[in-house]
C-alpha cells in the first residue's frame, strides 16, 4: 500500500508587471517610510565609480584606497553630521551594510572612526572638545582595546594609565609584550591619527579600573615619541593596516581621559562613580562596543544580500545542455541550483528584519533601565552571531553556485566570506558571546509560544496541512527552544557540585542550542511582522512563501525532538519534505523579482561581469 503523504499546494503568486510588488518588499526591507533617509545616501554613495572595483592593486594600495573611500564617506557626513551619524543607530548600521559588500576595508575603518572612537568621544564627555579634527577627518580616529594576551578576557587588560599627581595628567605605558593593543589600524596609512585607548587607571597604586584615554599616534611627520607601531602580518579578506601598538611612557595630559558618570577624578584625584563595580565601569567605557555588533550584523548582512543578488542574476544568464537535444536553458531551471538560493534567500529575509527588529528595539529602550538594557543588549549579542554566522552560509554557498567565475574578485563574491570571517569575530566572538547569552536564558525567561493558545496543540487533528499554517511553525520554533532550556536547566542542577566549570560544562551544549532556537524564534516573529505590514497581494503571498520556507528548512534538524514530545505527528514528519519541494516549485519564477528587491545600485551590478547577461564578453580576469 502506498503510504506517501502528498505535499500540500501552496497557492500561486502572480508578480504585479509594474513593480509595485518589488517596490513594497524594497521598503518592507530598507524601513520604510524612513528609506531614503536611512539608506538613500550610502547607496547613492556607493554607486560612484570611486567605489567600483579596482583589479591589480597590491594590499598597500587597496589599503590607501579604502582610505581614500573613507574620505569620500566623510565627505558625506562633515562637521556636525558626523556627529548626528554617531547617534544614529539606523544610519550607522546602514553604512555598514552597504559599503561592506564594495569594499570590506572601508567598512571596518568607518566602523572604528564613527563608532568606536566618534562614539565614545560623545557618549563621554565629547560636549566639551573641539572635534573638528576628527569630522573633518584631519586625523582619522581609532580603537585600541584588545592586548595580544587579552582577547575575550579583555576586562583583564594590563595597559596602565598613572595618574601623576604633580602635573595631574597620566602616563600611558605598556607594561609587557602580552598588553600589547591587538590589531588596531594605527600605521601611518590615511593619514595622522588619534586613538582612544583602553587602559587601567592607577590612581596612587590603587587599581580604579579600565577607563578610555585620547592618545594621539602620529602627525605628519610619522608616530609620536613613546608610541611604538609594529604592522601585522597580511590577513584574510580586505586588507586593514592592522597593527600591534604599545606605548613607553607617554605623557597625556589631564583631559586626555574620557569621564561621564561611571568615572571622574574630582580636582584631588579622586574616582566619582555612580557605579561602585569596576567591571560595570569597564563595561560602561566600551559601551560603543554594543552598537558595533549592530554595525557588524549590518555589514555581514549587506554582503549576504550581494552575494545572493550576483549568484540569482548569473544563474539566470549561464546556459547549460537541455535534456532536449539542442536546447539549452539557464541554471536557475534546476532545483539543484534554484533551491539552494531559495533557501539561501528566505533566510536574508530573516536576517533583514530580525536586524530591523532589533535595530527598534536598540532605539526605543530606556539606558535608564538596568533590566530593558540587559535584555536588549543580549538580543543583540544573540542576532549578532545568528545573523553573520548565517551570512557566512549565504556567501559560501552563492559563491559555489557560480562555480569557478565566483572565484575572481571582479565578479564580487570571492572576498565576501573571508569578510564575514571578521564580523564572526569583531565586536566579541561570536561564540563567547552566545556562550554569555546561554548561561542568562537558561533561567532568564519561560521558552515557549508565549501568551495566546499554543497553535501547535492538538497537532494530531490537524493533520499535514498545518504544514502551511506559519503561526504553527513559528510555535514549533519556540518549542524547540523550550526543549532545549528545559535540558539546560536539568544539566546545570545535576552537574557535579562544586565544580563550576563542570557544571557549565555539562550545561552549554544544550544552553547553545536554546540560544540558535531563541535566535530562530525572533527571526522568525520579525518575518510575520513583515508579513503583516505588507503593502500589496503579491508581496504579501512571495512574503508568505518565503517565510513558510524559512521555517520548514529550519524545523528539518529538531522534528525527532517535535515528534518525541507529540507537537509533530509522524504524517507531518512525513509532509515536511514534499512540502518544502512544492513551496520551492512556488517561490522559483520569482527568484529574480526577490533579488531586485535588494535594490542595489544599477551601477554596482553593471560594473560585476556575472551579474549581466554579456558576461562572456566583458569577463577581464
Amino acid at each position: 500500500m502506498d503510504t506517501a503523504v502528498p505535499p500540500v499546494q501552496p497557492p500561486a503568486v502572480p508578480l504585479a508587471d509594474d513593480g509595485g510588488d518589488i517596490r513594497a518588499l524594497a521598503d518592507l526591507l530598507f524601513d520604510g517610510d524612513e528609506r531614503a533617509r536611512v539608506h538613500g545616501e550610502w547607496r547613492r554613495l556607493i554607486a560612484q565609480p570611486a567605489f567600483a572595483h579596482r583589479p591589480g592593486l597590491s594590499p598597500a594600495e587597496r589599503t590607501a584606497l579604502s582610505y581614500e573611500r573613507l574620505r569620500r564617506v566623510n565627505d558625506t557626513v562633515a562637521g556636525p553630521a558626523a556627529e548626528a551619524l554617531a547617534y544614529d543607530a539606523r544610519r550607522l548600521a546602514a553604512l555598514h551594510e552597504w559599503t561592506g559588500f564594495v569594499d570590506g576595508g572601508v567598512c571596518t575603518l568607518a566602523s572604528i572612526h564613527y563608532n568606536l572612537f566618534l562614539g565614545s568621544l560623545l557618549d563621554h564627555d565629547g560636549y566639551r572638545r573641539d572635534l573638528t579634527d576628527y569630522t573633518s577627518m584631519t586625523r582619522t580616529g581609532t580603537f585600541l582595546c584588545t592586548e595580544l594576551a587579552h582577547g575575550n578576557d579583555v576586562a583583564a587588560l594590563e595597559t596602565v594609565a598613572v595618574l601623576d599627581r604633580e602635573t595631574g595628567g597620566f602616563v600611558l605605558h605598556t607594561p609587557n609584550p602580552g598588553a600589547r593593543k591587538f590589531m588596531p589600524n594605527t600605521s601611518l596609512a590615511g593619514g595622522p591619527k588619534t586613538a582612544v585607548v583602553a587602559a587601567r587607571l592607577l590612581v596612587d597604586d590603587r587599581d580604579q579600573g579600565v577607563f578610555l584615554f585620547l592618545t594621539p599616534l602620529s602627525d605628519a611627520d610619522g608616530h609620536l615619541p613613546g608610541i611604538h607601531v609594529q604592522p601585522l602580518p597580511e590577513r584574510t579578506g580586505t586588507p586593514v593596516d592592522h597593527c600591534l601598538t604599545s606605548f613607553d611612557h607617554v605623557r597625556l595630559p589631564r583631559e586626555a581621559m574620557l569621564e561621564a558618570a561611571h568615572g571622574r577624578l574630582d580636582k584631588d584625584g579622586r574616582l566619582v562613580s555612580n557605579l561602585g563595580n569596576r567591571r560595570k565601569r569597564f563595561l560602561r567605557s566600551v559601551g560603543r562596543v554594543t552598537m558595533g555588533k549592530l554595525c557588524m550584523s549590518g555589514g555581514t548582512l549587506g554582503m549576504a544580500r550581494a552575494a545572493l543578488a550576483i549568484a540569482v542574476r548569473y544563474a539566470h544568464h549561464r546556459q547549460v545542455a537541455a535534456p532536449k537535444a539542442g536546447e539549452r536553458i539557464p541554471l536557475s531551471a534546476h532545483r539543484t541550483h534554484h533551491g539552494p538560493l531559495l533557501r539561501s534567500l528566505a533566510t536574508s529575509y530573516a536576517m533583514t528584519f530580525l536586524h530591523r527588529e532589533v535595530l527598534d528595539r536598540w532605539c526605543a529602550h530606556d539606558p535608564a533601565d538596568p533590566r530593558q538594557r540587559e535584555e536588549v543588549e543580549r538580543l543583540i549579542a544573540v542576532a549578532k552571531g545568528w545573523i553573520t554566522w548565517q551570512a557566512r552560509d549565504i556567501a559560501v554557498e552563492a559563491r559555489e553556485r557560480c562555480g569557478a567565475q565566483g572565484l575572481f574578485p571582479a565578479n564580487g563574491i570571492s572576498e565576501l566570506p573571508l569578510n564575514i570571517e571578521g564580523g564572526i569575530t569583531a565586536e566579541g566572538d561570536n561564540l563567547v558571546i552566545w556562550a554569555k547569552a546561554a548561561s542568562e536564558l537558561v533561567f532568564a525567561h519561560e521558552a515557549g509560544p508565549g501568551p495566546g493558545p499554543d497553535r501547535t496543540a492538538g497537532a494530531a487533528a490537524t493533520g499535514p496541512a498545518a504544514l502551511t499554517d506559519l503561526g504553527f511553525l513559528r510555535d514549533l520554533h519556540a518549542h524547540v527552544e523550550r526543549i532545549w532550556q528545559t535540558r539546560a536547566r536539568a544539566a546545570l542542577r545535576n552537574g557535579p557540585s562544586g565544580d563550576p566549570i563542570g557544571r557549565w560544562n555539562e550545561t552549554s551544549g544544550a544552553a547553545l542550542e536554546m540560544v540558535a532556537a531563541h535566535a530562530r524564534t525572533a527571526a522568525a516573529d520579525a518575518f510575520l511582522s513583515a508579513v503583516a505590514r505588507a503593502a500589496t497581494p503579491g508581496s504579501r503571498l512571495l512574503l508568505e512563501h518565503l517565510a513558510r520556507l524559512f521555517l520548514l528548512q529550519e524545523l528539518r534538524p529538531h522534528t525527532g525532538d517535535l515528534l518525541a514530545a507529540g507537537h509533530l505527528t509522524p504524517a507531518q514528519v512525513e509532509a515536511l519534505h514534499p512540502t518544502t519541494d512544492r513551496t520551492l516549485a512556488t517561490l522559483a519564477p520569482h527568484l529574480l523579482p526577490l533579488v531586485d528587491a535588494f535594490d542595489l545600485p544599477p551601477e554596482f551590478l553593471t560594473t560585476t561581469p556575472i551579474a549581466n547577461p554579456d558576461y562572456l564578453t566583458r569577463f577581464d580576469g
